[in-house]
This record gives structure tokens, sequence and C-alpha cells, in this order.
């Protein structure tokens, strides 16, 4: 077969960016990438169901996808990814802008597949999920990188749909990972991820997450490393003294809490509580200089009560997390949260994420107040047209989810490279400074 064009739409969180980058490298090996997709033969769009919002995405990028098949030089369209794993069934007979479906491990089939539905076949190629062992990446960010160390979930939150996409929680082996790193080339700032983090290692038998840590931050070409989803039940003593002592080890952690009301946490089948959260979030300030915490949350589970909503405004209140973010409950078939009585309408479900973002904005008001005066190494990611100034992140900043700080630089600075930029004023997320 001849090369074909093809353009690549990645949706979804930052594991599917490196399902995504696996995918670009097989594709290079026999085709060609472009950027514009009107120029593009194939589209490859992979794609996230978590969310009933994320399904609808989807499937509006497909038919928007499609209008290239009369106004530029589409031929085919191939899905991949979370939506055809668990909803292939329900739409594929009468999707036909759709040339084939592949799930969530069966990127390692793309090259076939192409040349199935060349050969006039429409294609569905849904496997049961596994880790597949794909060598090479195309990665899409500049200065860090993301390095998804397992796979699944085994977790069973009530409200979640994962485990029966993704499959159960599988640990990538540290050797593969290692070498995977390595692969990069020099890398700023190593994310990993998982679905669980703190889970890694404990479906091998022979290794954890503090293992993992020290043998990245033992390779030369990474320069630092930032945890993302760690559970707070797994975040054990040796990670703690790991955060504070590893100096490669990024003095931040993502802990998604959901919620703080016990009654609520138990019926999402979350482990923990009010007190052992907020004594949590205690001990990693007190224990770890500096500690910037990240979490999510969602209001509106079925049968939250005023009282548990208070419960919950309280505890953002008291715990001063450095990010958050909150989410309202999407009801989703197939989950044990779907069948609840005690379904909270959609306005009320608003009007609380309205108030915990209120409450978070004073936090983060005081928090990023106490910045003023203090000087931070900043990577830099680019230059603001508009306001005239140059623009990255701390250590306390997380790519795309977290606030940016703001610099003036009277001479150019180099791009993903580190400046030291003195703090002068905090607006809402965002902090403002002088290089110095």
């Amino acid at each position: 077969m001849d090369k074909k064009r093809i353009g690549v739409i990645s949706l979804g969180c930052d594991k599917n960016r490196v399902d995504t980058e696996k995918m670009l490298s097989i594709i290079c090996s026999e085709h060609t990438l472009v950027n514009d997709l009107s120029t593009a033969q194939i589209v490859i769009i992979n794609t996230c169901a978590f969310l009933e919002s994320a399904r609808k995405e989807a499937i509006e990028e497909i038919l928007a996808v499609n209008e290239f098949r009369e106004n530029g030089c589409l031929e085919k369209i191939i899905v991949t990814g979370c939506l055809p794993q668990k909803f292939a069934n329900d739409f594929f007979d009468d999707f036909t802008e759709i040339d084939a479906l592949l799930g969530v491990s069966d990127y390692s089939k793309l090259l076939t597949v192409i040349n199935r539905i060349y050969a006039g076949e429409r294609v569905m190629e849904i496997g049961e999920p596994k880790n597949e062992c794909i060598k090479g990446r195309v990665l899409t960010t500049k200065g860090y990188a993301y390095l998804k160390i397992a796979d699944g979930c085994s977790n069973h939150c009530t409200y979640c749909l994962i485990p029966k996409i993704r499959g159960k929680f599988r640990s990538i082996k540290k050797s593969e990972l290692i070498e995977e790193a390595k692969s990069l080339g020099q890398v700023n700032e190593l994310i990993l991820v998982a679905q669980d983090l703190t889970r890694y290692g404990e479906d091998l038998g022979d290794t954890s997450l503090c293992d993992l840590i020290r043998a990245l931050s033992s390779l030369p070409n990474i320069l630092g490393i930032r945890l993302m989803y760690c559970y707070p039940e797994g975040i054990s003593d040796e990670l703690i003294r790991e955060l504070s002592s590893n100096a490669k080890l990024i003095r931040y952690i993502d802990i998604p809490l959901q919620h703080a009301s016990d009654r609520i946490l138990k019926l999402m089948n979350r482990k923990g509580s009010f007190n052992s959260y907020l004594s949590l979030i205690e001990r990693l300030k007190r224990d770890v200089y500096g500690i910037a915490i990240r979490s999510t949350f969602i209001t509106g589970f079925p049968t939250e009560t005023e009282e548990d909503f208070n419960v919950l405004v309280d505890f953002i209140k008291k715990a001063k997390l450095f990010n958050a973010g909150f989410f309202a409950y999407s009801r989703e078939e197939d989950t044990p949260a779907y069948k609840l009585s005690g379904q909270i309408k959609k306005g009320e479900k608003t009007k609380r994420l309205k108030k915990l973002y209120s409450v978070q904005k004073s936090v983060v008001k005081e928090n990023l107040k106490s910045l003023i005066g203090k000087t931070f190494s900043v990577t830099v990611e680019g230059f603001d047209e508009d306001m005239l100034v140059y623009y990255g992140r701390a250590y306390f900043n997380a790519p795309d989810i977290d606030g940016k700080i703001y610099f003036f630089s009277s001479e150019p600075v180099i791009y993903n490279q580190n400046v030291n930029v003195k703090i002068i004023k905090a607006q809402g997320y965002d902090l403002y400074g002088e290089k110095q």
C-alpha cells in the first residue's frame, strides 16, 4: 500500500495522550503524519468515554472530521480508545461514517487495520484490556513528558466506568518503564500517571512505586518527577519520606479525594474519611517542606444533603489545598450509583459547584498572597503577545490544570529552560513577577 497522510486527534486524559503518542510512532513507521486535518487521507480519533460529556465530545469530533470527506482529502475515519472499548456495539452498525474501531489495547493492530479498510472492510477490533508493549513514542509535549506506569483500575468507585472500560489494575513492568523513560531524551519533568499511582507494583510482587521513583531518579536524562493521581489510602510513610528527601521528586502531589462527608464517601466506595483526609494533608504539609497538594471533588452525588455538602465546604476551607478541581456528579449507566435513589437535580448540582469554586478561589488567593516577594525557579513555556510577558510554571503548577507564572524579562529567555522569577503580585489563579 502507498503511504497515507494521517492526522490524529487525542481526546481525554494524560493517560490517553501516552496511548496516542505510542500510536503515532506506529503510524510513522509506514505512513506520514500531518497536522492539517484537511490534507489527511485518514483521521484517527483517540477517544475518552469516562463521562457522558466526553462521549458527546467524541461523537461531535467524529461528525466534524467527517466534513473533510467533501471539503478535504479524507478517505477513512478510525476511532480508537475508550469509546469503542465500551460502546462499540451500540453505534458501529448505524454510525457508518466510521471505517474502523479499535479498543484500548488494540493500537498494535493499527497498520493491519488500515490495510483491511482499504481492502473494503469495515473493521471492529475490540480485544480484552491488557498491557501492550509498544516501543517508541512521538512526544506531543515540550520540556515535560507523561509516563503511564499502569492501566485499568480495581478500586470500583460506585460512580466510575473506568474498570468497565480499562479493566482491572495492571502495572507495567519496571524494566519496560525505565527503557521508555531513557528513550524520551532530556525531560525537565517526567509526570507519572495511572488511574491509581500508589498501587503500582502490587500485582508484580517485586517492586513498588518508591522503587520505581528511585530507579527513574537515577536516570541522567530525567531532571524532575511529578506524581499525579495518588489515592490517599496508598500514600505510605515511605512515599512521604521519598517526597521529602529525593531531590528529583517535585514537591507536589495530586490526591483525588472526591468528597469529605463520611456518609457520601462510603456510598462512593471510597476508603477514607473527613478526619483521615485532613490528617494526611496536615502530615504532608508538616513533613514535606513547601509541598503543593492538589485534589478533585465531586458534588451532587445521589442523596448528597445540604449537611453533606457543607461538610465538603468546611473541608475545603480547612485543607487549604494549593489547587483543586470540582465536578458535578455525572450519572453513568452500568455503575452502581446510577441505580441510587435521591438523584440531585442539575440546577442544584450547578449551584453547589459554583459555591465550591468560590470557596477554593478564596483559599487560592490566600495561598498565592503568601508567595509574593519570594523567588522561584520557573520553566519558560511561551510568550504572551497581548501582555508582552513570558509565562511558565513553578514546581507548584502542573501542566494545563494549574495556574501559570507570567513574568517580565528585559532580555530574551530560552523556552523549556529554567529562570529565577521574583513574584510581585497575584491575580486569580496566576502569579506575576520579574526575571532576576
